[in-house]
């Protein structure tokens, strides 16, 4: 792999992971591990371009649809994608579909850019998703299958202790803390070749007592309350959190912090 790379532009695909959720800044709007990313980069190379057109809840067929297009027009240095996981998560999920459509998707980006990030996406430790790790588990299989294929780069945030851990991820248990986007960052910046600015960032954070069962059932009171009703109510009326929602960085322009 080069070590420290020179990439002039960046675009990022996907759903609310890639938007950056929830990663939440003063104004209301998300950061994000891509943000993040492309942060480093325009420090590292003067007039770096970036632009996401991550939207949260889309699904892979949307992806491959408003956002594949767009992105292999823009020629960039670096495409990153993640999709698939808001499939695997519906009570119907056709996997030779999602997997089709991934595919498809990784034909059309490959040769329109210099290098092609993939993920394994990270999954939190617990009960509520357990029943969807196959899924999940049969989507990375062919992330794998996929970027040998093609040349495309994986980075394994799937395997990584430390982003399982419940207090790196946000109290709706489907998305990264800020701190747990801060090391996905950190994790693709070493990736794409470049020198470790956290060489630690896979490992387990420090342990610390478990809250008791009084404020745990608080929190799953909250959660069900707040998340999982709604997101329920969603997924049985075919709506969508991102419905109507346009990408926060749609053209690849000069990087500029929102922070």
């Amino acid at each position: 792999m080069q070590t420290n790379p020179t990439h002039t532009s960046l675009v990022a695909i996907g759903d609310s992971f890639t938007e950056g959720m929830s990663d939440l800044l003063p104004d209301g709007s998300y950061r994000g591990w891509a943000d993040l990313l492309a942060a480093r980069m325009a420090a590292h190379t003067p007039g770096f371009r970036y632009a996401n057109l991550a939207v949260r809840g889309k699904l892979i067929g949307q992806i491959v649809e408003e956002q594949v297009p767009v992105a292999a027009a823009m020629g960039a240095d670096v495409i990153t994608l993640v999709g698939g996981l808001n499939d695997t998560l519906r009570p119907k999920c056709d996997m030779g579909r999602v997997k089709g459509l991934l595919t498809e998707a990784v034909e059309r980006l490959t040769p329109a850019c210099k290098e092609l990030v993939l993920m394994r996406s990270p999954g939190r430790q617990g009960p509520v998703l357990e029943r969807f790790r196959p899924r999940m588990e049969e989507l990375f299989v062919h992330v794998e299958e996929l970027a040998g294929r093609h040349g495309a780069l994986v980075v394994d945030l799937y395997g990584a202790p430390s982003l399982g851990d419940p207090r790196l991820w946000d109290i709706d248990r489907l998305h990264l803390t800020a701190e747990g986007h801060r090391r996905v960052a950190e994790a693709v910046w070493q990736s794409l070749g470049h020198d470790p600015e956290d060489t630690e960032w896979h490992t387990p954070m420090p342990a610390t007592l478990p809250p008791g069962w009084a404020a745990r059932r608080v929190a799953d009171a909250r959660f069900a309350r707040q998340y999982l009703l709604p997101w329920i109510g969603r997924r049985l009326t075919g709506r969508s959190s991102g419905d109507g929602l346009p990408p926060k960085r749609p053209d690849l322009l000069p990087y500029e912090s929102q922070a």
